[in-house]
């Protein structure tokens, strides 16, 4: 098991790519806790996982991510009773897709607040306890948006490109004291939001994609559980983009 004994934290966890990852640590052995935005949500997808993996160590919690207070109290916690945090996986985020003449400071604010100030805030609770213990790991949730940018809806990939470079950042920074920090890059990914997608309108993109399929929220956890696992050793500051695209 790469992950065997490793406690864990994903945000964002209750469903998606998120759900996927928290599955794909418990099948490598982490303990792992996951975050939602309430508890009926966090207990849902709690109650699902153990009916799923009877032996597995998992439960849920739902501090607002855009208040450092509650993410540090929630997160202390999680060390106390595991005994250290090992992985952090930053996943959670909102999309949008406004018309930026139609924007408002609040739309803005609202996918900053999450896609952005909750990743500072769970980097920062998370890795005062990976620093005293010398060593942990810190993933990101990024997009292909950060590098090709969409038609409508700014705010999210300005997000992501800043979730990119605060990954390089906080690599170089948290290197020294033990700590490797990397992000993931999505394509387009079978999720809840994509199924309510129709297929005159998939179909194209799909055609586009030299894999001629969308990506399913394994083939992203599959890569969190790389990273995250010591196999990635001696990887840090990696976008890895996982989207079924050529590059040059």
């Amino acid at each position: 098991m790469l992950l065997k004994d490793r406690v864990a934290i994903v945000t964002g966890g209750s469903r998606g790519i998120g759900y996927a990852t928290v599955e794909a640590f418990l099948q490598e052995g982490a303990k792992v806790v996951l975050c939602a935005s309430r508890q009926e949500t966090a207990d849902k997808a709690v109650a699902k996982l153990r009916e799923a993996y009877p032996e597995a160590a998992v439960e849920g919690i739902f501090p607002n991510l855009s208040d450092f207070a509650a993410v540090k109290a929630a997160f202390d916690g999680v060390a106390e009773k595991y005994g250290s945090i090992d992985i952090l996986v930053n996943n959670a985020g909102v999309s949008e897709s406004t018309p930026f003449t139609e924007y408002t400071d609040e739309t803005f604010e609202k996918v900053m607040d999450l896609n952005i100030k909750g990743v500072f805030n769970c980097s920062k609770a998370a890795s005062d306890h990976m620093i005293a213990a010398g060593s942990g790991v810190i993933l990101n949730t990024s997009s292909m948006v950060s590098q090709y940018g969409q038609p409508a809806g700014i705010a999210y990939p300005t997000s992501k490109f800043a979730v990119n470079g605060f990954t390089l950042s906080l690599a170089r920074e948290l290197g020294p004291k033990g700590v490797r920090v990397n992000a993931v890059a999505p394509g387009i990914t079978y999720t809840d939001m994509m199924r309510s997608v129709p297929k005159e309108v998939i179909d194209p993109m799909i055609a586009q994609i030299p894999l001629r399929r969308m990506g399913q929220p394994e083939d992203i956890a599959n890569a969190f559980v790389f990273l995250a696992s010591d196999r990635a050793s001696y990887i840090s500051g990696e976008v890895l983009h996982v989207d079924g695209l050529a590059r040059s």
